[in-house]
Order: structure tokens, then C-alpha cells, then sequence
């Protein structure tokens, strides 16, 4: 069973990650504020009290397909370490989550962007499921909105990713999808504020100071990671 600690620091992830979130999701949340069938539309420029229930049900779909996500992860994950020495399949997987970690880090402090080029990969997949999601746009019930949610929740980001390699070491599917929903309640915060005053939240999450220390806490967790694997190592 995966550790308490590793849930909350998956979900401390996901709630660091906000800023990141600001410019991701951060249209799609405005567009169900205002009830318009254009997700692009700005978050600056959402109206004031969206529909919390439609807001919870987009972010139940969304942590929904996070928790399937991790679960495959997680599954693929123990299946690769029936193939090789348990202790050091788990010691290399979990090298590959500080190494992301380290990298979304800089990556959510703007100081390195090479995870947009993961996202760019991941574009393959979502060039598919947009045109899905657009079919429950605008949404009108909450139903549209966890069914949204289901496919918006395979937006490729830089973020998600790094803590899906992250569940791959957790030890297999279950704990890869209690993983990933942690992470997904950690998120829930900053888009449910976002989707009531998306203006001025948007504009701090996006401010540099905030972003910085946001990204240097990330990538010290990483660190961290790194050196538990040393420590076992040595």
C-alpha cells in the first residue's frame, strides 16, 4: 500500500502546481464560467460566480482521468519490474521521478522549458480528443461537465506528466491511481477559486515571485527524491 506521506506530497505537488494550472486549464475553467463554447477565451476574462456545481463535476471528470491514467502507469510500472531485480527496478524509477520532479520544477519557475516539448508529444493524442470535448460545449448540466472533465483531463501538460513517470514507481495500479488522485485533489484549490475569480487569481499564479518559489519547492522535492535513492544506493 502506498505511504501517507507520498500521497501528500502528491498532493502538495498538485497544489504547488497551480500556477502552472493558471495558464493550462485556466481558459477552459473560464469558458465554464461564462458558459461559452470557447475554451480559449481568457481566464482575465471570466465572469464572477460560475455554477459551483458545474465546476465540481468538470473537476470530478478531470481527477477522474488522472486516477485511470496512474492507474496504467502504475500497473505498467510493477510489470516492468517482473522483468528485472524488484529493489532495482524501483530504485531506477524512482531516478526517473526526481529527474522529472527536478525538471517541472524549472519548468514551472520559467526557467527551463523542455517540458513543453513532452507536451508537444502528448498533442498526438489530444489533436483526437479535442474535437470530443468541444461536442459538450457550452456546457449547460453538470453531466456535460464531468463528461468534459473525462476528456479534458488528457490535456497534455508538462505537470500531469511528470507526476504520471512519478507513479510509475508507486508500486503498481492501485497505488499508481491513488497517486494520481491525490495529486488531482491537490489541483482542485486552485481551479475551483479559479473558476470564481478567475481575474484576480489568475494574475497571482502568474506573477513571477510566486511562480519561482512554487517551481524551487517542486524541484527541491525532486532533489529529495534523488537523494532517498542515493542514500539507498550507498
Amino acid at each position: 500500500m502506498i505511504e501517507h506521506g507520498t500521497l501528500i506530497a502528491a498532493f502538495v505537488v498538485g497544489l504547488l502546481g497551480g500556477v502552472h494550472c493558471a495558464g493550462m486549464c485556466g481558459g477552459i475553467v473560464a469558458a465554464l464560467s461564462l458558459g461559452t463554447s470557447r475554451p480559449e477565451v481568457s481566464a482575465g476574462d471570466a465572469s464572477q460566480g460560475a455554477s459551483l456545481p458545474i465546476l465540481l463535476a468538470y473537476n470530478l471528470g478531470r481527477i477522474l482521468s488522472y486516477v485511470v491514467a496512474g492507474a496504467i502507469a502504475g500497473g505498467a510500472g510493477w510489470f516492468a519490474t517482473r522483468w528485472m531485480d524488484v529493489n532495482q527496478a524501483q530504485l531506477v524509477l524512482q531516478i526517473l521521478a526526481g529527474l522529472f520532479m527536478v525538471a517541472l520544477g524549472l519548468y514551472l519557475a520559467g526557467w527551463w522549458h523542455g517540458l513543453a516539448r513532452v507536451e508537444r508529444a502528448g498533442g498526438v493524442l489530444w489533436r483526437r480528443l479535442e474535437p470530443l470535448g468541444r461536442r459538450f460545449m457550452p456546457v449547460r448540466s453538470p453531466r456535460q461537465a464531468v463528461v468534459l472533465g473525462l476528456v479534458w483531463g488528457w490535456l497534455p501538460c508538462g505537470l500531469v506528466y511528470s507526476v504520471l513517470i512519478w507513479s510509475i514507481s508507486a508500486g503498481g495500479a492501485l497505488q499508481g491511481a491513488a497517486l494520481m488522485g491525490a495529486f488531482g485533489l491537490g489541483t482542485l484549490p486552485n481551479l475551483l477559486l479559479m473558476g470564481v475569480m478567475a481575474a484576480r487569481l489568475g494574475g497571482v499564479l502568474r506573477a513571477y515571485g510566486v511562480r519561482t518559489v512554487a517551481g524551487l519547492m517542486v524541484a527541491g522535492f525532486g532533489l529529495y527524491m534523488l537523494a532517498q535513492v542515493w542514500r539507498a544506493w550507498g
